[in-house]
């Protein structure tokens, strides 16, 4: 059977940064990580390829954080396509869902003037009642099979990682991660259980940034110098998410300097004022320097030196006009609103300053502005002149690649996928990556997937059932046969009791039982005949009724019902109606058999007491001989140890008072419980051959029924070992035997 094949398609971030959205399809489940837009692009073309997806299929949506280019995308799934016509579901932690609604608000009133315009404030209100809250290390299962749990991933508030399992294969997708606590946010975890698939961020590639006490210094003394040179600073930033730590940092740092109490801090955003009650409704979720102050009654949101800029008409050109001043401005990465006027207005002075704080998309603005040109095309059009400066300091909660390297090493993930990356910066962490597995020799696969370009995945996992009920009652010793029936649902598997079915998987049995009515013209002792040489031994006896009964390979009942009628009696089963068969078409082809003519034609041999010609063959003396001859086959001479016999061998230990054959290789000794039909020696090679000779000798000499049949005892029953031993010493067994098998050295002849 073909293993089970996991198929990740990227819609969105595949070799790029912008509108995250990651499929994963695997034995039927569909699961669909972020949904966001292309900060660099607008309408229909800023989207992921959506058109690829049946979304009526997607079991859940998954949204990792509030940022645009990872959930701007989620209304125009659940409102313009027919994801609703199925049963999926959206999930996304509690503080991301109140972002959210701000970030969406602001995202479609900023596009509702456009011709492009992706969907309506009506629309974004709909999506919002279809999406479900979660806390950080819930255990959600959405659906038969599928389960998945939130962990902390820092890089902005409400930001998680989603562990998924999906019919028992373990996949970890982190969306944006930070590894670092800044101001008011833990660190990304890392989940306890071991993945078998990471899907993990790729932003900067094999970067490495500088660490936070150093980029902080940096970043105050930048600021401090532009002031002094009497300049306005404009920190582009996007309302949510990065904004709040620069906050924090600024008001820190002008509480200690006096000097600088005088200087404005300006927050451009409307937004950012409405969504400080989240951040403080959600302080249970920062890190403990955040809660100890709120404990102490000192709220960190509640800013001394930083005001929200009120916005009237032209407010943008006063600010230029005026002194020295700080505007954190929305958006990060200045393609429109306060941030690009701004921009536009203070770039033509030098003493002005713009300090790029986050990761630039390409073909953005900001991006395009970090190579310092002469001059930029104006939002109107026509060139203006830059003399402003230009600086980078990253506050983009993102890992840098010693930070990466080191999270994807603790997962221990056999394949990892890397997606929100450009092409260069992933190729470059790829190659290093593989370099470092490669000389630790680790069989670690990185995958590098183009949107569309479908990544499928082979797993051979091991399926564990659990025993539970009855068969759970006591503990199974070593080489203990456990046996019930396997109930396999949701992708789990438990093994149970028949009659445990009710009580642990709600289903009733019952046993049918059939019943095939056969004229035939032919004695009992005939058809027993017939059926011993088909099947070995079989049971005779009478039922409940008085009716002579054979019972054959212990399932098929014959019954005798009238002195020409035979009745086929069984409970039916896949394996008992092939035997029935069987035995039906030997039966009904008694009376034309050839043999059955010569038998009949010595009216004494079935009425006189001698044994039948089958059941001699049944002689456990004979089967031991059998036996002997295939084991002398593969390992040479073997010995036959009978229970009054004194052998010094250190394996015999408690078999010694039952029959056995020794086995003899070079120097090592295997005994063979001819009643258990175990094998024990000190050499666990030797041991382990002998099993498996073992086991096709009892295959290849017994009978039909002891091929077919497990039945206790082994080879030789231990009354059939008790007449083996009798018959071995010369003694007789109660039966007329005409053969020279009493004698113990004949059992061992090797007959050319």
């Amino acid at each position: 059977m073909d293993a089970p094949t996991l198929s990740i398609t990227l819609l969105g971030a595949g070799q790029e940064v912008g509108r995250s959205c990651c499929v994963l399809q695997y034995r039927g489940k569909t699961i669909v990580c972020d949904a966001g837009v292309h900060p660099a692009h607008s309408g229909m073309a800023s989207l992921p390829f959506i058109d690829e997806l049946d979304w009526s299929t997607v079991d859940a949506l998954l949204i990792t954080h509030f940022h645009l280019d990872h959930a701007a995308a989620l209304t125009y799934i659940t409102e313009k396509t027919n994801f609703r016509d199925g049963k999926g579901k959206v999930y996304m932690t509690h503080p991301t869902k109140a972002l959210h609604k701000f970030m969406m608000g602001d995202f479609v009133k900023m596009s509702s003037s456009s011709s492009d315009a992706l969907f309506s404030p009506m629309d974004m209100a709909m999506s919002l009642a279809f999406i479900i809250p979660v806390s950080v290390h819930q255990l959600i299962t959405p659906c038969p099979g599928i389960s998945f749990t939130p962990y902390h991933a820092g890089h902005v508030l409400g930001a998680c990682m989603f562990l998924i399992d999906i019919a028992g294969l373990k996949i970890l997708y982190t969306g944006d991660y930070s590894r670092e606590e800044d101001r008011h946010l833990v660190k990304a975890e890392l989940p306890p259980i071991r993945p078998d698939v990471l899907i993990v961020e790729s932003t900067y590639g094999v970067q490495s940034l500088e660490g936070r006490p150093e980029k902080e210094l940096r970043f105050t003394t930048l600021v401090h110098s532009i002031i002094r040179r009497g300049g306005h600073v404009l920190l582009p930033t996007f309302a949510l998410g990065r904004a709040q730590e620069l906050l924090l940092i600024l008001d820190e740092y002008w509480k200690k300097h006096p000097d600088l109490h005088n200087v404005p801090i300006y927050y451009a955003s409307g937004l950012a004022r409405k969504s400080m009650a989240v951040y403080q409704t959600y302080i249970h979720t920062m890190n403990s320097n955040i809660r100890t102050r709120f404990a102490k009654r000192d709220n960190p949101f509640v800013f001394k030196y930083i005001s929200n800029l009120p916005q009237p008409r032209g407010w943008e050109k006063r600010i230029a006009e005026g002194p020295p001043c700080v505007v954190l401005a929305s958006p990060g990465f200045m393609q429109s609103g306060p941030s690009r006027e701004l921009f536009e207005l203070w770039a033509p002075d030098s003493r002005n300053g713009l300090i790029i704080t986050g990761y630039s998309v390409e073909g953005t603005l900001a991006r395009d502005i970090m190579t310092e040109p002469e001059e930029f095309e104006s939002v109107k059009g026509g060139m203006i002149p830059r003399k402003i400066s230009v600086a980078y300091i990253s506050f983009s909660a993102h890992v840098d690649y010693s930070q990466n390297s080191e999270f994807i090493e603790l997962v221990k993930a056999q394949h990892v996928v890397l997606v929100h990356g450009e092409q260069t910066a992933m190729a470059r962490l790829r190659a290093a990556m593989t370099s470092r597995y490669k000389e630790r020799d680790e069989d670690v696969k990185i995958h590098t997937p183009r949107n569309l370009e479908t990544l499928n995945l082979s797993f051979r996992g091991e399926r564990v059932a659990k025993a539970i009920g009855t068969l759970a009652d006591r503990q199974p010793r070593p080489n203990d046969v456990l046996s019930g029936l396997l109930v396999s649902k949701d992708f789990s598997y438990t093994l149970l009791d028949p009659r445990d079915l009710k009580d642990f998987a709600g289903l009733s049995t019952c046993t049918v039982t059939q019943r095939q009515k056969i004229v035939l013209g032919v004695r009992w002792q005939l058809v027993r005949w017939h059926l011993e040489g088909m099947f070995g031994s079989v049971e005779e006896g009478i039922d409940k009724e008085g009716l002579p009964t054979m019972r054959v390979m212990g399932a098929i009942d014959v019954k005798q019902t009238q002195e020409h009628e035979l009745t086929l009696e069984w409970d039916s089963s896949a394996s008992n109606d092939m035997l029935a068969d069987s035995t039906l078409a030997l039966i009904t082809g008694i009376d034309k058999s050839p043999a059955s003519v010569k038998l009949t034609s010595q009216p004494h041999s079935h009425s006189d007491p001698h044994s039948h010609p089958h059941a001699e063959r049944e002689d456990p003396v004979t089967r031991i001989k059998r036996l002997a001859w295939f084991l002398e086959a593969h390992f040479g001479e073997v010995e036959l140890h009978m229970p009054d016999e004194s052998q010094e061998e250190p394996e015999q230990g408690e078999d010694d008072n039952e029959p056995s054959l020794l086995v003899r290789l070079d120097e090592a000794v295997a005994q063979i419980n001819l009643v258990a039909l175990t094998v024990a020696s000190s050499n666990e090679a030797l041991k382990k051959r002998v099993e498996v000779v073992l086991d096709m000798a009892v295959t290849t000499v017994g009978s039909l029924q002891q091929a077919f049949v497990s039945k206790p005892g082994g080879f030789v029953g231990a009354e059939e070992s008790e007449k083996a031993s009798k018959k071995a010493e010369g003694g007789g067994d109660g039966r007329d035997s005409h053969s020279d098998d009493s004698d113990v050295d004949s059992l061992l002849e090797v007959h050319d």
